[in-house]
């Protein structure tokens, strides 16, 4: 059993700051994460886009179309198949800001990303491939009944299938913790989210993302 399952939607930038800052633990704790599908594009179907807001559509469309990559990578190597997809993907689009062709040409993007990294260039294939969405949305809805309907990405579960299971949207945060900070705030983090009766933190205060 994972210590934490990390739902992430690959389109979403603070998703990957949550998922860098998880990794640091999990590289200082020996914490095992289960990597986990969970859609904005699908969170989104009952709540609409703004009329002339283009960007959010694309991107959470992208997102979609990347998860059943990553489905497809699950299905051929596991989590670890995951976690490797994840980290090219979102070091490519976030961290190094490439995303040239990503609207326009998504499978010539994901195939590029895939050969960067020497990982199987045919799970690109995927990406239009139907068979993997009702995954992507059982493990969005998963996260859904966790946390309620109002949130975003990602969803956190510490401690899944224990009795002292907990989950929430985010945290959000803007930078990388390392080392010391990133231990000491996933602690506390940890303590809220698998303390009973607690059901919401929130501030809308955000810095500007950093991905170093």
């Amino acid at each position: 059993m994972a210590d934490l399952e990390f739902f992430f939607d690959p389109g979403c930038p603070w998703a990957w700051v949550t998922s860098r800052w998880a990794t640091e633990v999990s590289t200082l704790r020996n914490y095992e994460i289960s990597w986990k599908f969970v859609s904005l594009l699908v969170i989104n179907e009952e709540r609409g886009y703004e009329a002339n807001d283009v960007y959010h559509p694309m991107i959470h469309g992208f997102g979609l179309k990347a998860l059943r990559v990553a489905s497809a990578a699950r299905a051929a190597g596991g989590n670890d198949a995951v976690a490797k997809f994840y980290t090219a993907l979102g070091t490519t689009m976030h961290t190094q800001k490439r995303r040239d062709g990503l609207d326009t040409d998504p499978h010539k993007y994901l195939t590029s990303v895939l050969s960067e990294y020497s990982l199987p260039t045919q799970w690109a294939n995927s990406f239009e491939d139907e068979t993997h969405t009702p995954l992507v949305r059982f493990e969005t809805e998963t996260a859904l009944s966790r946390t309620g309907k109002d949130v975003g990405t990602p969803i956190l579960t510490f401690k899944p299938g224990t009795p002292n299971e907990g989950s929430f949207f985010g945290p959000v945060i803007s930078r990388i913790p390392r080392g010391e900070e990133a231990v000491k705030l996933w602690d506390a983090v940890e303590i809220v989210a698998t303390t009973p009766g607690v059901a919401e933190l929130k501030r809308s205060i955000r810095g500007a993302l950093d991905f170093s």
